[in-house]
């Protein structure tokens, strides 16, 4: 292994932040921060409880139309006290929750379960976002001007970028567009691209000919300088977010490393939907979302483009055509669990927890899957198993450094509720921050559950392409450290956050490289415990 690709995996590993997106683990921790903006906290259930219909080809042809951009107040919202933190905002009830749970599927007859488009219709969160759906289309189809944060028509400030993001980029992002012609430019780059995707990927664009478009030299040099430009971006708002990530994809192949930006400018866009500061004049928060899924969904099933950063995610999806919807719909589903009245805040099983997981951590797995790829010999469905066990891994490893920062300053509990039972563990201890053997006799088994999924994922490595390979395996290695930091720590992480420094990860590189060789499979660290062997 070269010199500088150790180099670059060190700083992959090297960030203890916890929502740097410097891992699946790391990114899916970002659907846990609170939504303390005024909006989030005092809204509750926001709009009427009508029925609505599923949307139908008579709804297809969306609209533009310009809208004056307006200008957003972020609001910054102290944490509430602590009495008011300790308040429970679940807004599922037991049935709901049960009615999702039902329609996982066991994996290998193992602990690992595939919630992949398990949704209760009928529950509260998913009636408030059918209803904010219904109120966006009800304004498309009669020609009114909608109030959704970003450009709909892609003008002005895009959807799911914000004063913060724009702070941390160090520019307006899309704005390169404008100098290729702006909207109309990005449309016909998207309908190039779908002209150049695999016969069927896509249905026809309504309102859109795309077959007898035909496109000239002059125009295809400047699609293709107008798509450079937006992976470039991508890249650019991957590494203000995530540095150490963005260093490590450096690791792969120029188009592997670019749909990882993608990927990521997606993930991160739909956060700062869910998440971002919102005063009481700005657009709700489920319109917003229900606009960006629909503009999700015509994506994978037209083509369709709204503004330049949305070429990438197309042009990946034309390149990578197995590359499904439903962990993009899921992860939506996995942020709506975090919002107050909505979501969920407590979680009474492991199973309920696997749930969280699922949606905010092992859906990125998934997504990222078709690019990684997979060896001569496996499928994705082998290699879905151990990817969904890595997420899991990750984000309970999340859960369990985040113990005392969750509840001290969000008010939320992750730990499932009959574990506390079991070994006599209360909520108020854990707001008390009291260390005691019982909390300690929990924490050890926590942790042994995490250590599990740890090790049913690496059997997933050698699954991988190549090329994936080490960056995984070396994000597991050092990623799973943090457990090791806790014992070290007495398991205390109320008031203490466990991380491994910079030079500790550097250190187990090798070892990761190391483990992704055949040699590895008769001489493996005398340190390492074996593997299983995979049945499948």
């Amino acid at each position: 292994m070269k010199i500088s690709q150790i180099t670059l995996l060190a700083a992959l590993a090297a960030s203890p932040s916890a929502h740097a997106f410097s891992t699946p683990g790391e990114l899916s921790s970002l659907a846990r921060r609170p939504a303390f903006s005024t909006a989030a906290r005092s809204r509750g259930l926001p709009f009427r409880m009508s029925a609505v219909e599923e949307e139908t080809e008579t709804t297809a042809a969306v609209p533009f139309f310009a809208r004056e951009e307006a200008t957003k107040m972020h609001v910054i919202s102290a944490v509430p006290p602590p009495q008011e933190l300790q308040k429970s905002r679940t807004g599922r009830s037991a049935s709901e929750i049960a009615a999702e749970l039902s329609s996982g599927k066991t994996l290998e007859g193992g602990p690992t379960i595939d919630f992949g488009g398990a949704k209760d219709a009928t529950s509260r969160s998913e009636r408030a976002l059918l209803a904010a759906r219904e109120e966006y289309l009800d304004a498309l189809r009669l020609g009114r001007e909608v109030k959704v944060s970003g450009g709909i028509d892609g003008t002005g400030r895009l959807m799911g970028i914000n004063d913060d993001v724009v702070a941390e980029v160090g520019r307006e992002i899309g704005e390169f567009a404008e100098k290729f012609g702006g909207p109309e430019t990005v449309r016909r780059c998207g309908a190039w691209l779908r002209k150049g995707a695999p016969s069927g990927m896509f249905d026809p664009l309504p309102n859109a000919d795309d077959a007898a478009a035909t496109f000239s030299d002059e125009e295809v040099a400047k699609f293709k300088q107008l798509l450079e430009e937006a992976y470039e971006e991508s890249g650019l708002v991957t590494e203000a977010f995530a540095k150490t990530f963005y260093l490590g994809t450096q690791l792969l192949p120029e188009d592997a490393r670019r749909a990882i930006w993608a990927v990521y400018v997606w993930c991160r866009r739909t956060d700062e939907i869910v998440d971002a500061p919102r005063s009481p004049d700005d657009p709700d928060m489920l319109v917003d979302l229900s606009a960006w899924e629909i503009r999700l969904e015509r994506l994978f099933q037209y083509g369709e483009v709204v503004d330049a950063m949305d070429l990438p995610l197309l042009d990946i999806k034309a390149k990578y055509p197995n590359m499904d919807i439903q962990p993009y719909l899921d992860m939506v589903r996995g942020m709506l669990m975090d919002i107050p009245d909505l979501g969920q805040d407590r979680y009474d099983t492991f199973d309920e927890l696997h749930l969280y997981c699922y949606r905010v951590a092992g859906t990125v797995g998934l997504m990222s899957m078709p690019v990684f790829g997979c060896a001569p010999g496996y499928t994705e469905e082998q290699a879905k198993e151990p990817a969904l066990s890595l997420g899991v891994a990750f984000q309970i490893t999340n859960i369990l450094r985040d113990v005392g920062e969750d509840a001290v300053t969000r008010g939320r509990v992750y730990l499932p509720r009959e574990d506390m039972e079991k070994f006599g563990v209360t909520e108020q201890q854990i707001f008390d921050q009291r260390l005691d053997d019982n909390y300690v006799a929990m924490m050890k088994y926590e942790i042994e559950r995490a250590r599990m999924y740890y090790e049913r994922a690496l059997r997933g490595v050698p699954m991988l392409a190549p090329y994936s390979r080490l960056p995984v395996q070396a994000s597991l290695d050092c990623y799973a450290k943090i457990l090791d930091k806790m014992e070290e720590n007495g398991y205390d992480n109320l008031t203490k956050r466990a991380y491994a420094g910079k030079w500790e990860k550097m250190a187990e590189i090798p070892f990761s490289w190391y483990r992704t060789q055949d040699i590895y499979k008769t001489l493996p660290l005398p340190w390492d415990k074996p593997l299983k062997e995979d049945s499948s």
